[in-house]
């Protein structure tokens, strides 16, 4: 008889492309932007902006997957117009805000394309506010068309990638994969996961951007530590050679008697991995971060075997995908305070702060395009946006996240995290110590 884990993971395996995708993104090159005039979707008097809406609820019901309920991003959206047009506009400019609806379980590069060129051809945005966009010809897309991009998806985005895709691509919630790996390393370090342990191993997608910061960051974080590094690859173009990743990464991390895994590239690889290895007979313990979506980990005890949870430690920088209220009061930040508040002036309230994980990310985004262009004259374009967001510097503060800070060369606004564990008094990840800047 088939165990429930590999039972368990058949099913989650065979749907994880559709569901959330695994890896960084692959860097493209960006349509050369004029230094003055107006970019696309901006007239004298509007702004168009178009906020996506990744629809999950399909394959939730193909997998069993509970995620938590978002509310109806399209009011929210519409809340955050109002809003906006209250209090200035875009430059001037009346905020013309879009919603577009993506069906996740069809998600494949064809499907990106197709939606790109309707945001960007029919819609003639100036910007487009991502949430699950997860192909690779994605984003090149948007910057080859001129089309600004907040990115509200917890994807990770590298320098390599910010800067071949620049001046189009930002994010106003989540930070800087490069400064995301450096303080994971240096967490796992001082929370002593390594001790007594010559070797680790590393589940990786397999992209540009994991490959750059595991050689760049994560290989001499290790050789400090005296740790080597053992690298399972996994090829997420296509669920055999997923499958063939995973198992090949457990059967090698079992031969080598490694006991301490972690992760890179986000998504959910991680439940994914763990599900697979306890078929595979290994057992770890596991170093994660918001990019795992721990909260999710937790949400869906039959993702991973229980045990998996035990002593887990590393990063949180998005507490809602990390922890429940009860370990951190909702709101905690004034940027919280203040997008609860445009929402609830709308009649928009959350229970929870998992409930506003999708408005709060399309929140960032909006408050982010207003303040950069406050000031910024009738010469609206990606280039000249570009330039006032980055000379914002600490003057814009993520609802998502902890912290914010732009400046020359950085392009992801979210600058703080957390030390994050498992706590098996609440069944829960919790937060320890202060906020720290993230990549310091």
């Amino acid at each position: 008889m088939t165990s429930l884990p590999v039972r368990a993971g058949a099913v989650l395996v065979a749907c994880v492309l559709a569901y959330t995708s695994c890896g960084a993104l692959m860097p493209g090159a960006a349509a050369p932007e004029a230094a003055t005039g107006s970019g696309p979707g901006v007239t004298d008097d509007a702004v168009k902006v178009v906020f996506i809406g990744t629809d999950l609820s399909k394959t939730a019901s193909l997998t069993g997957f509970k995620d938590p309920d978002v509310g109806d991003p399209e009011k929210q959206v519409a809340a955050l117009e109002s809003y906006i047009n209250a209090h200035g506009g875009i430059a001037g400019r009346r905020l013309d805000a879009v919603f577009r609806n993506y069906e996740a379980s069809n998600d494949s590069p064809a499907a990106e394309t197709t939606l790109c060129s309707r945001i960007t051809q029919d819609d003639k945005a100036f910007a487009v506010v991502l949430t699950g966009q997860l192909q690779p010809n994605a984003r090149p897309c948007y910057a080859q068309r001129r089309t600004l991009m907040l990115d509200a998806t917890l994807i990770a985005n590298d320098k390599g990638t910010f800067a071949s895709l620049a001046p189009y691509l930002w994010t106003g919630s989540f930070p800087e994969y490069d400064a995301f790996a450096t303080s994971f390393l240096a967490v796992l370090g001082r929370e002593k996961f390594f001790d007594g342990r010559k070797a680790a191993g590393v589940v990786a997608a397999d992209s540009p951007a994991n490959r750059a910061v595991y050689d760049g960051i994560v290989a001499p974080a290790l050789a400090e530590l005296g740790v080597a590094g053992t690298v399972g690859w996994v090829d997420t173009t296509d669920l055999g050679t997923l499958n063939t990743g995973l198992n090949q990464a457990a059967v090698n991390f079992r031969g080598k008697n490694i006991d301490r895994v972690f992760f890179l590239g986000g998504a959910r690889i991680a439940p994914f991995f763990m599900t697979t290895a306890a078929a595979q007979n290994f057992t770890a313990r596991y170093g994660v971060s918001t990019f795992d979506n721990p909260a999710f980990m937790v949400a869906n005890p039959g993702t991973i075997p229980p045990a998996a949870l035990k002593g887990m430690v590393g990063v949180g920088f998005a507490p809602a995908l990390d922890v429940p209220d009860s370990r951190l009061a909702f709101p905690d930040t004034d940027a919280e305070r203040d997008c609860q508040g445009i929402f609830a002036a709308a009649g928009i309230d959350f229970r929870r702060r998992e409930n506003a994980r999708v408005a709060f990310g399309y929140c960032d985004a909006a408050l982010l395009l207003q303040a950069a262009a406050k000031d910024i004259g009738p010469d609206l374009n990606a280039a000249a946006w570009g330039r006032a967001a980055q000379a914002l510097g600490t003057g814009f503060a993520t609802a998502i996240g902890f912290g914010g800070k732009l400046g020359p060369g950085r392009y992801a606004a979210g600058s703080g995290y957390r030390v994050l564990r498992y706590d098996d008094a609440c069944t829960c990840f919790a937060y320890t110590g202060e906020v720290a800047d993230v990549g310091a």
